[in-house]
């Protein structure tokens, strides 16, 4: 059988595959704080996924006789005022901090995402309307934002992912729009409408594939500042209800006690700012492997 150009391009395009995937990960994995980060991310999931198996305690049992202890084999991070394990409640804290973070990034995300993609897609007044709501919502600084929303709608875990994720949305509209505009001039867009493709495959099948990448370096980042938020909500007292284990409501907890027993506060603190740092470290790998500006050059 005489091999022909047809029969050759599979081959041709899975070695093209495996060569950009492989230049992915060399460019992704080149830094070594990259790899720090992916562990930390991949430990903080397995431990929110096995946290009743690994803790040495009940994270909500109250023990007032241990109360306020100091760091010791029994206990390595201490008790906090109600005689809990702090070590525990880190542990079950960071089950509220991966389910805050990917259900707030995925619900800002999805409807951001839409809205930007009916904006850039349509224009006109739909545009109009569209991102004149969201430079509304960008007015008033993200926090403050998702204070206000969280103060009307009040405590509870339902309502810190609405609240956290309205603030979140506008810059995945803002973004997705931009790449839209872009995007849709090119000739196969052009192509596609000229063959009678309907809205909705131009959309979902050649426009949303190829502006993505970008988009989802930005979903990397607010992974971690979603649950820095969510800390902050509940530092302040507005975020989830107790005695539910959060990182912010054990640090607003030790603050009164910062003087006597400063581990309440900081062993909280140093979880949130590692967590923020691993998503932030493996969002600029993410960036540095999609950019094609630095393909040959990492």
């Amino acid at each position: 059988m005489v091999e022909t150009s047809a029969t050759r391009k599979p081959a041709g395009a899975s070695q093209a595959y495996i060569s950009e995937s492989r230049r992915f990960l060399r460019v992704m994995f080149s830094r070594w704080l990259v790899v720090f980060g992916m562990v930390i991310i991949i430990l903080l999931i397995l431990v929110a996924i096995f946290a009743p198996w690994i803790s040495p305690y009940d994270p909500y049992k109250v023990n007032l006789p241990e109360s306020m202890q100091q760091p010791s084999w029994n206990h390595l991070f201490g008790t906090d005022e109600m005689g809990r394990d702090v070590l525990t409640r880190i542990i079950y804290g960071s089950r509220i901090a991966v389910l805050v973070g990917f259900v707030v990034v995925t619900l800002a995300g999805a409807v951001g995402m839409l809205l930007g993609l009916l904006a850039g897609y349509f224009g006109g007044w739909t545009e109009t309307i569209i991102m004149r709501f969201m430079d509304a919502l960008m007015s008033l600084p993200p926090l403050i934002l998702m204070l206000a929303i969280a103060v009307m709608l009040g405590a509870g875990m339902s309502k810190v992912f609405i609240a956290l994720a309205v603030g979140f949305m506008p810059t995945y509209c803002r973004l997705m729009c931009g790449e839209v505009l872009s995007t849709k001039e090119n000739d196969y867009i052009m192509a596609a409408n000229v063959l009678g493709s309907s809205h909705l495959r131009i959309m979902f099948r050649h426009l949303v594939p190829n502006v993505f990448p970008p988009l989802f370096v930005n979903v990397t980042l607010d992974l971690g500042f979603a649950i820095l938020a969510e800390a902050s909500l509940s530092f302040l007292g507005i975020g989830i209800n107790p005695p539910t284990a959060t990182w912010g409501a054990m640090i607003n907890g030790g603050q009164h006690y910062l003087l006597t027993n400063p581990l309440l506060s900081i062993i909280p603190g140093m979880a949130i700012i590692l967590v923020v740092l691993a998503f932030n470290l493996v969002g600029d790998g993410l960036r540095d492997a999609l950019d094609p500006r630095l393909r040959g050059r990492i």
